[in-house]
């Protein structure tokens, strides 16, 4: 299981060279020409294909991989390429609303009748101490810090939604990276696919994954993004 961490963020930020900068002015934001090799990918949606195309014109592949899914893939294809596979950081995003912070009343739905119902409370995933702690902050986000083995990616360990009731979905982390910084992804709420940087090797096997919606990325250019 993944575990909270409360320790500054500047302790455990990746060396130059391996790190993907956010840049909130530019479509290209998880990314940054320092890397190694980037590439984007990851995402349910796929690269727009024409300039201004809104992603109400897309038509979205009911059978693709969920987002997760392909993070998932593409973290057991990084793994072999860090020597710290079980010491690993994940930024999970505190903007999710009643995703974490719970509060919001669940809707039941009574299957012979056709009515909903309003049901429990919904809790928090995470303890206050969690909540109200430190935080990674970068500007216009604030990211809750957990560490544990790349293994244990979606392994959040929160709260049931109210008692006997499983949290069954959690949102998707927007950066994840091992200690020993050999690659990061970055996957921010905003863009509609994640950015990668690692070495050729990793890049090259991510490329070669026929399950994997990825291509390649130039950091120094602006990225393909929806309006």
């Amino acid at each position: 299981m993944i575990v909270w961490r409360s320790h500054p963020f500047p302790t455990c930020r990746p060396r130059a060279g391996s790190w993907p900068a956010i840049d909130r002015g530019n479509s290209s934001s998880a990314l940054d020409p320092r890397a190694s090799r980037p590439m984007r990918g990851c995402g349910s949606c796929p690269t727009p294909t024409y300039e201004g195309q809104s992603e109400n014109d897309v038509e979205i592949d009911g059978h693709a991989p969920s987002e997760s899914a392909q993070l998932l893939a593409v973290l057991e294809a990084l793994t072999p390429h860090t020597r710290t596979p079980d010491d690993c950081y994940f930024c999970l995003w505190d903007g999710w609303g009643s995703d974490i912070e719970g509060g919001d009343g669940a809707r039941i739905l009574d299957w012979q009748s056709g009515t909903v119902r309003r049901g429990p409370q919904i809790a928090p995933a995470f303890p206050s101490s969690v909540l109200h702690g430190p935080k990674v902050v970068v500007p216009n986000r604030a990211y809750f810090l957990f560490r544990s083995a790349v293994s244990d990616f979606d392994d959040w360990g929160p709260a049931e939604m109210w008692p006997g009731q499983p949290r069954l979905h959690m949102p998707a982390p927007a950066f994840i990276w091992p200690a020993d910084h050999a690659w990061c992804i970055a996957n921010d709420v905003d863009p509609h696919s994640a950015g990668i940087g690692a070495d050729v090797s990793a890049i090259d096997q991510l490329l070669a994954d026929p399950q994997l919606n990825v291509v390649p990325a130039d950091p120094r250019e602006n990225q393909p993004s929806y309006r």
